[in-house]
């Protein structure tokens, strides 16, 4: 005799599990609020679902309690067990904390190691093991049997899931309280949705099926969207493939859905719920991220602003005006170091910085006409954001130069300005071994750099006060070395290599002394003789 498999959970079953999800006893319930700038520039509402201010900086947390509180008594005495790239992992370590049993949790080595503090600050055992979620996973299976705990998964267990689904209870009756607000007194509601569509991260596919389950049981009309990295991308290919795809490896970037494997629940659910999937790529989350902090002065973590990278591609692709869409700001377990890249990176992903290679020919004055051409460009003047040049053929110049845009698609226009006027130039725009890599490399020893000087500059960060100095230089000396890149302050840091004969070292002293801008100069430098001089 076969055992009955049981039903399959519907819309409404889900419904009722989160309408009695205990969550409230460690979740907050978070704000939805307007993006007042990204929504004036996309021309809809944006409302941003602040699950960055939890507890732990993530939604994880509400799945993760109602799941445990749910745990037997014996249970709770033996410890709990979860694998998780860190905010499923805090949102354990605090329940467990809440209900006074031992958590151990495994994650994989690339987690971020302001995550593994978290988890070991709320009194989490933190097991470190593998380079993926799908690693840390087969682990802590493996833990599981050998000390008797319970595993609390991450994604792929109805009460979670359920737990999760409290988001969407939240977001439609307070989008709701929202649309009663912003319609005047004596004007009826309107018939259509106060919401058009809510998009969604996907990792594993916990929150999205929670999302998903709620409003199509309450409101259908509200489509569902989910949202994946391009890289990691393993929900995708399943919808599409109709059955559970393993990727063979992932992303890390957007290391809180960085997984290899969907779950069996969140497959069948994501399959039959979800209206659409859209990806996103590395260079427009970091745009995102620096979207979010214009409006919240908040920074959410890669997967906490995937939501918000897809609203603008959605608008962009559809060309919507008028609608109201929800983002949910996941998470917000961001490591320091990493906003240095976000920052190089989110100009480019919103491409309101255009990068270039450009052909210079290597004779007097040729550096200054193309400085005086940027001046020129159509649409006005842009700032130089980045310059990288070192003096290397007789003949011939190549710079790596990056310039302020006024809008998507203006780089090709530039690059074919630079070469109408004889300077044959490179779109390294979306060029990733230029954005990740060459831009640091421009440089190294020259046997052409004799009489080099080198000089660290400070410039004031405005227009002209590169052509001050090339103005100020006298005919006969050449720039050899040339490095500077805008880090957002009102002044810049410029490093300058002059070719200046023995002879000239009074006119020399007497052009910095009438440049008067702050410098130091570094010919003696051991590291400049080492790596640039010849």
């Amino acid at each position: 005799m076969t055992t009955k498999q049981p039903k399959p959970l519907s819309p409404a079953d889900y419904l009722k599990k989160i309408l009695m999800a205990r969550v409230y006893d460690v979740a907050t319930e978070s704000a939805l609020e307007p993006a007042k700038q990204l929504s004036k520039r996309l021309h809809n509402t944006v409302l941003l679902k602040r699950e960055d201010q939890q507890p732990v900086r993530s939604f994880k947390l509400r799945g993760a309690y109602n799941k445990m509180a749910q745990l037997s008594a014996e249970q709770l005495k033996n410890g709990v067990i979860c694998a998780s790239a860190g905010n499923h992992a805090q949102g354990v370590a605090l329940s467990a904390h809440k209900l006074g049993t031992r958590a151990v949790i495994v994650m994989p080595t690339t987690t971020p190691q302001v995550k593994v503090d978290a988890v070991r600050g709320f009194g989490g055992e933190v097991v470190l093991f593998g380079d993926s979620y799908s690693d840390a996973y087969g682990h802590s299976l493996t833990l599981q049997k050998k000390q008797g705990l319970t595993f609390v998964h991450p994604f792929d267990d109805p009460d979670v899931i359920a737990g999760q689904g409290t988001i969407a209870m939240e977001i439609l009756r307070q989008v709701q309280t929202l649309h009663t607000r912003n319609t005047p007194a004596g004007q009826a509601l309107s018939t259509r949705p106060a919401l058009d569509a809510v998009f969604v991260a996907i990792g594993g596919g916990g929150l999205v099926s929670g999302v998903a389950n709620y409003i199509k049981a309450v409101d259908p009309r509200i489509r569902v969207i989910g949202v994946q990295m391009n890289d990691s991308d393993a929900m995708i290919q399943s919808v599409s493939a109709k059955q559970r795809i393993t990727l063979a490896d992932v992303g890390l970037f957007s290391d809180g859905t960085a997984v290899k494997l969907v779950g069996e629940e969140t497959f069948r659910i994501a399959s039959g719920l979800v209206d659409e999937f859209m990806t996103v790529d590395t260079d427009s989350v970091c745009a995102a991220i620096k979207d979010i902090f214009v409006d919240t002065r908040s920074i959410v973590e890669p997967a906490g602003a995937l939501a918000v990278a897809a609203i603008k591609q959605y608008v962009a692709q559809n060309k919507t005006r008028g609608e109201t869409y929800a983002a949910i700001l996941c998470g917000a377990n961001m490591n320091f170091d990493r906003l240095r890249f976000v920052a190089e990176r989110a100009e480019v992903g919103e491409e309101r910085e255009a990068l270039f290679a450009v052909t210079i020919p290597e004779e007097r004055g040729s550096f200054k006409r193309f400085c005086e051409l940027i001046g020129e460009l159509p649409g006005g003047p842009r700032n130089v954001t980045e310059f990288n040049y070192r003096i290397s053929d007789s003949a011939q110049a190549h710079v790596f130069v990056g310039i302020t845009t006024q809008g998507k698609g203006e780089s090709l226009k530039i690059a074919t300005n630079f070469t109408k006027h004889q300077f044959a130039t490179l779109d390294l725009t979306h060029d990733e071994l230029a954005k990740e890599h060459v831009r640091h490399m421009v440089g190294g020893h020259s046997a052409l750099a004799d009489n080099e000087r080198l000089l660290r500059f400070v410039f004031p960060e405005r227009p002209g006060a590169l052509m001050k100095f090339l103005s100020l230089m006298r005919p006969g000396w050449n720039i050899s070395l040339f490095h500077y890149r805008n880090q957002g302050a009102d002044y810049g840091r410029i490093l300058v290599g002059l070719q200046v004969p023995k002879a000239d070292d009074k006119a020399f002293a007497k052009f910095l002394q009438t440049l008067d801008y702050p410098y130091v100069e570094e010919t003696a430098n051991p590291v400049y003789r080492m790596f640039l001089r010849s």
